[in-house]
Parts: structure tokens; sequence; C-alpha cells
């Protein structure tokens, strides 16, 4: 069986354990993306596309003229089950006059990778090189499946594009929250190299807290930093901040925490790839969980912990330590069995049964 991702950028390396994933139950997978990851990611097949990216100089810009213009908060969810990508026709425009310098890049990538040459495409965050889905209603008709993941802002804030959900076959996402947005949409852990890394046993000294993040308002980061930044100065801890680092960095200043905090807001829910990284290294994990997301998973070694008392929750770590090593053993064990990227691909396949497709 030959897999194809498509995405806009290897956001937090997934589609590397994804191809990785593939690849050792004996298939051939590659992944195609428009520009490189801003992590430091591993690329495949990467177009280097222009007039797109995930740096603050692209982003900031473009959201300031949204508000301006349309006078709406690009980060607003929308609503619609599910909700439904329909800008102003200005914006239309505006992709259409960029797809007209990205198609000559686009086909010749098609030509030279043979890119119609796959039987299941995935397409990340919903989204074909074109959004009228050109490329992906041909390989429809050429009687290829069609299968949309979801992560996010993708569908909280864009919407799903009417013509990738009209042809898609299965459509999947690791956010459990926008399985209530969306009345065909299956669950799957987040694929993670859990096995790369060693886990630590035991906590260091002095006690280490560390807390990453792109996006502060999501994560409730300058709440976490003021806490954090107390305690270190009151209660003898160290604490590592880390925003916008290459990927590598993040991990050796992770290597030397022993807790990490996610979130502390329910802007999104849950968990996400910090977490899984925090856990396979054996740290005691911080995170808030919802009732619902709670639910979800009861078998969990999260400390649940929000804005009004996370303070509370990092004393109550602090003044225990010697129940840390247990807590470290079950984060490793936890998240081996829900996310290592063996385990979660075989989900995937029985998925793919469901859709008529057997490997």
């Amino acid at each position: 069986m030959k897999i194809l991702y498509i995405s806009p950028e290897n956001t937090v390396g997934t589609l590397s354990y994804w191809k990785r994933a593939h690849e050792s139950s004996g298939n051939v997978c590659r992944y195609v993306t428009w520009y490189r990851s801003s992590g430091g990611f591993p690329e495949d097949i990467c177009l280097n596309l222009p007039l797109i990216a995930s740096k603050p100089w692209f982003i900031k810009p473009r959201v300031a003229f949204v508000r301006h213009v349309d006078g709406r908060d690009p980060y607003a969810e929308l609503p619609g089950y599910p909700p439904l990508w329909n800008p102003p026709n200005w914006q239309k425009r505006l992709f259409q006059m960029r797809e007209v310098l990205w198609r000559p890049i686009i086909e010749q990538a098609i030509r030279e990778y043979e890119i119609e040459d796959f039987d299941i495409y995935h397409f990340e965050w919903g989204a074909d090189f074109y959004r009228d889905a050109r490329f992906a209603r041909k390989m429809k008709a050429n009687g290829n499946k069609i299968i949309c993941a979801y992560h996010g802002q993708d569908m909280r804030n864009r919407g799903v594009i009417p013509e990738m959900d009209k042809i898609s076959d299965l459509n999947v996402t690791s956010e459990l929250d926008l399985t209530f947005r969306h009345p065909n949409l299956k669950y799957l852990f987040l694929p993670y190299d859990v096995l790369a890394f060693q886990a630590k046993k035991e906590p260091g000294s002095p006690l280490t807290i560390c807390h990453a993040t792109t996006n502060r308002r999501i994560k409730g980061s300058d709440e976490i930093i003021r806490v954090c930044k107390e305690l270190e100065q009151n209660h003898g801890i160290r604490f590592i901040f880390i925003e916008n680092q290459p990927h590598a960095k993040v991990i050796e200043l992770k290597k030397q925490a022993d807790i990490y905090i996610d979130q502390i807001t329910d802007h999104a829910w849950g968990y996400g790839m910090n977490s899984l990284e925090a856990l396979s290294l054996g740290l005691v994990c911080v995170t808030y969980l919802n009732p619902t997301y709670e639910k979800f998973i009861p078998d969990h070694p999260f400390i649940i912990a929000g804005n009004t008392d996370l303070k509370k929750k990092l004393l109550e770590l602090i003044g225990n330590p010697t129940d840390l090593p247990r807590r470290m053993a079950a984060s490793r064990r936890w998240v081996e069995q829900r996310h290592d990227f063996r385990n979660v691909v075989q989900k995937l396949y029985r998925y793919y049964e469901t859709i008529g497709v057997r490997i």
C-alpha cells in the first residue's frame, strides 16, 4: 500500500512518526509539506511555497489585517456542525491569486515525485493544495481513498472546507473536542516515538519545573510564568521557560526538568505533543483536563490544574518529593501504551478497514 500525507507543515514532527509507522508495517509512505517546519522537524518533500509560513512575521500582520478589514477575531470559534469555511470574497480572491503562483511549483512536484501514484491520501488540516480541492477531487475520481485529519484551529477557527468534506472517506483527529463538532470524526491518539527516550526515574536537585509554549494565550503561559517564578524565589525550585525555540533545544531543556506544565486553560482541550515528550522523558506532567476529557482517559497520569489552583497543585508535588518516582514511572507506562506510534498505527488500520482498505 502506498500512503501519502499532504500538509502545510510538519508542525510537531507527527508526519515523521506516521511515515515510520507505516513503513514498519511494510507500506510505502511519504509526506509533502508546503513550507519548512518552524520547529526544525524533518522534511520529506518540501515545496517551499511562497506567501505562507507559521512565523510571527507572517501570522501577526495577517491576524491584524483580518481584524481591521472584517472587524472580527480570527481566533473566535465558529458555529456549525461542522463549522464551515466561508470567508469573504476578498479573502477567496487572495487565495486564488496565491494559488496562481503556487501552481507551477505544485505541478512540477506532482510530476517529479509521482504524487498521483498513491493509494491513500491523508490531507492534514483538511486542506488540499488548492482551496477548491481540485487535486483531491482528481485523486478521488481515480478511485483513491481520501482522508482528512483535523488538529484544532483548522476546524475551530477556519472551519471545514466544504469541497474536501464532501469527498472525504474518513476524518480523524487527535483533539477530543473536535469529535463534538463534526458528525463523522474518528479519534486517534497522537503518535510519538516514545521508545526513543530513556525515562528519568528520580527527580533532580533542585527540583526543576518546565513550561514550553508557542502561544501564550492558548496555554495560559503568563499565569504559569508568574506562579513558577514565585515558587523559584520562595520554595527553592528551578524554573525553565521555553518559547519558540528549535525542537532539538526544547528536548535538551526538557531533559533537565522533573515536572512539566502543559497548559492551564480550556482553549484547547487536554494535552498535546509537549506533554507526550515530557511523559516519554518520565516527567510528572501538569495540565488542565475538563471533566469530559478526564472521563475519556480515566487511567491518565496527569496532575490536573487550572488557572485558580496551579500554585496549590505544584506545592503539593514540591512538598512530596518521595512520591515523584512513582508518578514518573506512571507517566512513561501510560504514554507507551496510548501514544507510541507502533500502537497508534494499528488503530488507524482498523479505521481503514471501515472504508474498505485492508493492510
